[in-house]
Parts: C-alpha cells; sequence; structure tokens
C-alpha cells in the first residue's frame, strides 16, 4: 500500500515505499520524477514525463511488493535454492491532464500508461493488494477500475457529485473507501454503495484503514482528513448503520499533509499514527480503538526541527513512516529538490522534541556521493576565460595538466594594490591641455569594486576618491553594478555627507539620485526599511522646510537688486535738450479751419495741372528762405513749405 492514501493537487506528493522504506519518490515543482535510496541516501533514479509541464504529476502511490525478473539467470539447484525476496518495484503517477503512468523501478523507465478513461486530471490513485488492479479518481467525478495486464479500464462508475479527491482500499480488497465532500464505501464486488459518512466542509485529502477487522464485527475504523482542517477524524463501522458522526478525533496544528500507521489487528492493539502537517510539524499518537472518545486526542509527542544557526530557522518535515520499533522513525525533510533522508530514535516519554541539523552540511556531503554527468572541459592555458561575477575581480579558470609537464607560476602578473590602482585612475573631471595622451581611462568597473571595498572596510580615502567624480554617466553606471548588499550602506554614508559641507553635500545628491533611482525596488522590499532611512527623511525634510523661507528671501534680494539696476541705468542716461530747432507760427485762422483736410486733395478740381505748377513755384520761393537758417532744419522747412502750398491752394480753391 501506499504510504499516501491520497494528495491534493496542491501539495507535492512525496511517498515511502512499503515494507522495507528502501526509496522515496517524490515530484518536485519541475514535474521530475526523482527516487531516492534511503539506505545510501543519493539519488537512485530520475524520470521527465514527456509532458512533466503541462501534464504535471498530481499523486504518486507504490504498488504491493513482487519478485522481480532481473534477467535471465541460471538454474539453481535445490540445495541452493533460497527465498526470492519482493522488492517495491511499480509505482503509479496521476497526471493533471487525466493519464495514470506505471513506472518500473526495476527496469528504471515507463512500464505503461493508462489513458483515455478519464476527461478530468487524475487527483488519487490506489492499488489493490492482492489482485493487479489499479483505481484512480478525478475531477470528472468518475472511479475508474483499471487492469495492469492488459493496460485497459476493466470498469468505470460515477461516484459523486463533485470531483472524487481520494480513495483508498481495504486490507483485504473488499471495500473502498473515496471521498469528494461525502464519503462513500463501495462494495467491490457489486459497486454500489454500502455506506455514506458526512462530517467535513472541506474536500477529504487524506483517507486511510486503521484497522483490519471485517465490517460487520462493529470493529473497522477508519480516519480521514480535509483540506484546511485542524481535525483527524475516525470512523467506526457499525452493524446497525448508525455512524454518521465520527468516533474519535485527533488535534493537529495545521492541514494533513502525509499520514503513516500501523494498523490494529484487535482490540488490545493500539493504533499508531505518525501525521505531518503542512507547517512542517509530526505529530505521532497512540490510542487504542474501542468505541468513542467525547474529547479530541492531543499527540503524544511533537517533533519539530530547526538548523544549526545563532537565529534557528524551521526546517519543514516532507514524510515521516514508522518503524517496527516504537521509538525509531524514518524522516525526510528539507527541500523536495534535495532532501534529506534519516532515521532517528524519538523519546516519545516527552510531549516536545526539537531536533537540530546543518541541512547545509548535509545537502553538500550528499551532492557529492552523487555521480555527475558534467564533464569538465580542458582549457587550454594560452586561452581567456571569461566567467560571470563581480566587475574587477577575474576567476579565469585553470587549465589541466598535461603528461608529466609541471605548472609554472606566472611571476610576472601580480595583482596590483588599492593604493596603485588609485594612483593609476584618473578622477579629475577637467582634463588638462598639457596631459599625457597615455594616462589611464576612467573605468567604472574599477569605481564599483573601489566603492564596495571602501564601504566595507571603512576607509574615508578611497570613498573621497571615488565621490569627488561629478560626471553623470559614470556615477549612474557605477551604482548600477553595485551588489544589492552594498547599497543599504551606500545610503548610510550619502546621508552622513549630506550632513556635512553644502560642497559635498551637492555632490552626494548626484550619487543619492542614482542609488533611487536602480535601487528603489530592492529598498521597497526591505521590512526595516523606515528605521534604516530615517535620518535621511528627517535631513530631506528640514532642507524641504529651509527652502521655503529662502525662496522667500530670494525673491526679496532679487527685488532690491533690479530696482538699484534700473536707478543707475536712469543716470547713465544724457539730458534730453527740450528746446524746439524750428517754430512755424499760423497767418490767418483759414488755413487753422482747413488745417484738418491737410494732405486730402479735393476730387472735385479740375485745374489739377495749374496746382502741380503752382506748388513748384512755392517750394523754390521756400528754399531760398531757408538757404539762411541752419542745415539741420532745412528737412523740415521743406515738409512746412508744401504743407503751407496745399493750403493756399485750398483756400484759393474756396
Amino acid at each position: 500500500m501506499a504510504a499516501d492514501g491520497g494528495s491534493s493537487s496542491l501539495q507535492l506528493p512525496c511517498v515511502f515505499s512499503p515494507k522495507s522504506r528502501q526509496f522515496l519518490a517524490l515530484c518536485a515543482q519541475d514535474g521530475r520524477l526523482r527516487i531516492w535510496n534511503t539506505d545510501s541516501k543519493t539519488l537512485h533514479q530520475e524520470y521527465v514525463p514527456s509532458a512533466h509541464l503541462s501534464a504535471t504529476c498530481t499523486c504518486i502511490a507504490w504498488g504491493p511488493c513482487r519478485t522481480v525478473k532481473e534477467g535471465p539467470q541460471r538454474k539453481k539447484r535445490k540445495s541452493e535454492a533460497v527465498q526470492v525476496e519482493e522488492k517495491a518495484d511499480l509505482l503509479a503517477m496521476g497526471t493533471a491532464a487525466g493519464t495514470v503512468l506505471i513506472y518500473s523501478t526495476a527496469k528504471g523507465a515507463l512500464h505503461c500508461t493508462l489513458d483515455g478513461a478519464h476527461s478530468g486530471g487524475v487527483n488519487c490513485v490506489q492499488w489493490h493488494p492482492e489482485e493487479s488492479l489499479l483505481y484512480s479518481g478525478s475531477d470528472d467525478t468518475n472511479i475508474v477500475e483499471w487492469d495492469l495486464q492488459t493496460g485497459k479500464t476493466r470498469s468505470k462508475w460515477k461516484a459523486d457529485r463533485a470531483a472524487v479527491t481520494s480513495l483508498c482500499v481495504s486490507p483485504d480488497g473488499k471495500l473502498l473507501l473515496s471521498a469528494g465532500h461525502i464519503i462513500k464505501m463501495w462494495d467491490l464486488d457489486t459497486k454500489e454503495v454500502y455506506r455514506k459518512f458526512t462530517g467535513h466542509s472541506t474536500a477529504v485529502t487524506t483517507l486511510r484503514f486503521a484497522t483490519t477487522r471485517p465490517p460487520d464485527s462493529n470493529g473497522l475504523y477508519f480516519l480521514s482528513g480535509a483540506a484546511h482542517d485542524r481535525l483527524l477524524s475516525v470512523w467506526q463501522v457499525r452493524e446497525d448503520g448508525k455512524d454518521k458522526n465520527s468516533v474519535v478525533s485527533f488535534t493537529l496544528t495545521d492541514e494533513p499533509q502525509h499520514i503513516d500507521l500501523v494498523t490494529s489487528n484487535s482490540k488490545e492493539e493500539a493504533v499508531r499514527l505518525a501525521v505531518v502537517c503542512k507547517d512542517g510539524q509530526l505529530h505521532l499518537f497512540e490510542h487504542f480503538l474501542n468505541g468513542p472518545c467525547k474529547k479530541p486526542l492531543s499527540p503524544s509527542c511533537t517533533v519539530q526541527m530547526s538548523d544549526t544557526k545563532e537565529s534557528p530557522m524551521p526546517i519543514p518535515l516532507l514524510a515521516a513512516v514508522l518503524g517496527a520499533d516504537t521509538r525509531t522513525v524514518m524522516l525526510a525533510y528539507g527541500s523536495h529538490l534535495q532532501p534529506v533522508m534519516e532515521k532517528v530514535e524519538i523519546n516519545t516519554a516527552e510531549r516536545h522534541v526539537c531536533l537540530t541539523r546543518d541541512v547545509q552540511t548535509t545537502l553538500s556531503l550528499s551532492m557529492e556521493t552523487t555521480v555527475s554527468k558534467v564533464k569538465t572541459p580542458i582549457v587550454n592555458a594560452k586561452s581567456k576565460v571569461l566567467v560571470p561575477g563581480l566587475p574587477g575581480h577575474q576567476a579565469p579558470l585553470k587549465g589541466t595538466s598535461q603528461g608529466s609537464e609541471k605548472r609554472k607560476k606566472d611571476t610576472d602578473t601580480k595583482e596590483m594594490s588599492i593604493a596603485e590602482r588609485l594612483g593609476e585612475i584618473d578622477l579629475s573631471t577637467i582634463s588638462e591641455k598639457g596631459a599625457s595622451k597615455g594616462t589611464a581611462s576612467l573605468q567604472t568597473d574599477n569605481f564599483a569594486v573601489l566603492l564596495v571595498q571602501g564601504l566595507e572596510s571603512n576607509d574615508a580615502s578611497i570613498l573621497n576618491k571615488v565621490f569627488q567624480t561629478r560626471k553623470d554617466m559614470v556615477i549612474k553606471k557605477t551604482v548600477a553594478r553595485l551588489p544589492l548588499s552594498a547599497v543599504l550602506p551606500l545610503v548610510e554614508e550619502l546621508t552622513k555627507r549630506l550632513q556635512g559641507h553644502p560642497f559635498t553635500a551637492s555632490l552626494m545628491v548626484r550619487w543619492l539620485k542614482a542609488v533611487l533611482m536602480h535601487h528603489t525596488s530592492y529598498l521597497a522590499s526591505l521590512p526595516d526599511l523606515v528605521t534604516q532611512l530615517g535620518v535621511l527623511y528627517h535631513v530631506i525634510e528640514s532642507r524641504v522646510k529651509m527652502f521655503h523661507k529662502l525662496t522667500k528671501l530670494h525673491g526679496k534680494l532679487y527685488l532690491l537688486m533690479t530696482q538699484m539696476a534700473t536707478s543707475d541705468s536712469s543716470k547713465m542716461v544724457s539730458d534730453v535738450d527740450h528746446t524746439a530747432k524750428l517754430v512755424y507760427e499760423d497767418e490767418s485762422s483759414d488755413e487753422d479751419e482747413a488745417s484738418g483736410d491737410e494732405g486730402l486733395p479735393d476730387e472735385d478740381s479740375d485745374h489739377w495741372e495749374e496746382d502741380e505748377a503752382v506748388e513748384e513755384a512755392m517750394t523754390e520761393d521756400n528754399q531760398e528762405e531757408s538757404e539762411d537758417e541752419d542745415p539741420d532744419s532745412r528737412t523740415e522747412s521743406k515738409a512746412n513749405g508744401e504743407e503751407d502750398m496745399e493750403h493756399e491752394n485750398e483756400s484759393e480753391e474756396e
């Protein structure tokens, strides 16, 4: 039987092999099936289904142990005849696409594929303990009985209105438990409902038979666990059919994820139970099933795991199985990609047990023992290999020694010290005219490395050299190449320097702007961001409050300066001569009346030729009179003379 009666699609399946507990089968987040050897703590086999990403594995169940033929063998004599050991071989995997994959650990390959019966994803698979039959429950509310000898469906029937989330076959192979929201017990011979049990408000994820007694003896018990439920309910199958409520309940700290139990064969034998919850804790129970119990039973022992750091973090338990001894438990903990298997002895006299383990050391040891399929390339010693890493730190691959030649150390290439690097970097912002062309150019990768070194060592000279640059592009690239661990120390250093001299504060603002542009998302993810940036916030707030007063003062000073500038410019303007150059007096009042029509020729005048001749004569007379006057006023007198002639012509016409 499988170690897990049924798994929810949200949980990653993790199952120990029956009887010997030699193998641990689990499907990780990448959809691959991995089988680990619990004795050697190494990866035994790995299988990648063809549709491991689209049709992920939702449930796993080990088949009953059987004798496996591993190839042609010679006939043995009767004296040599030894009883063949049965091993766990077949493994059933239900997928989200509605197919069931049968994997053989003896062959290390896929045995067969069962498909064509389910229209929805498979939620649970369960083996028949004796015959070569397999049962599967799906989202399409159907249960399918598969014949593994032919690879086809033997029967199919509708189990419930809702999806079938869990299955369990009785130890004698005559009854089948199925569950959605309602638990039903089926007679496998007639495929009819034997009993119904109601009591869970959510989908049932686990079903297990707790006793091996026949159903008509009032001694058949089974337990069930549901999603988001912190109780395991135990149900009794009674002869009179009055079994509507659960008789016993076990209290848990979270939803049950993996259950292993040792069944009870008689009333005098207790049921031993190991439950791994979703929060990573293990609860051990031991109870005699003999009628109802009103109070919920608390675990006899609770086991937790943590690492060995100063502030210990919990290590989640994935699965646990009980050993032959009451104190021995096989544990699987850590990550689904790299689980750690360990057999421990637990002092069940204590209510709470905490085991401390160094997971990183255990992982590194187990990874070294596994066979690596990656070959290390042979690199020529003369070639240069570029590897990713922190800019400025080079870690080239060393070429392997060919033949019996010894490696010679290159004494010419020496790593430069920090002082030499600082000396060679040109940090001046304005290049001088007489500077030589061979000076080293500004390199932003060296800036990033130097900035990290300066922050780690609190070296003021390195930080001063780096912070002196004013090129925005250099600042942006340097901040962009900083590792995330150096962002907070940089912000703290900038905050200190912002409170100093205004000249340095103006430079620090550029660096702070670049940090906020590149690393705002990282800073927002920090839980203690308010305490880390509190000083910087107060500095900015005080500067902003002072800025309002400074703008008022700037406006007043600007007004004063403009008034002083206008008064100075008015004094420099030369005095204007207001005396008239030419004064003209009118002789008669008729000309004043006609002055309004000056410049407008009379449309009714038919003597326009005579008018022109008279005008020319008058202009000549005016030119002779103006010769005695100032030469500057000639143009004005000419214009006045022409206007005078126009007035005279108009008066004559009248």
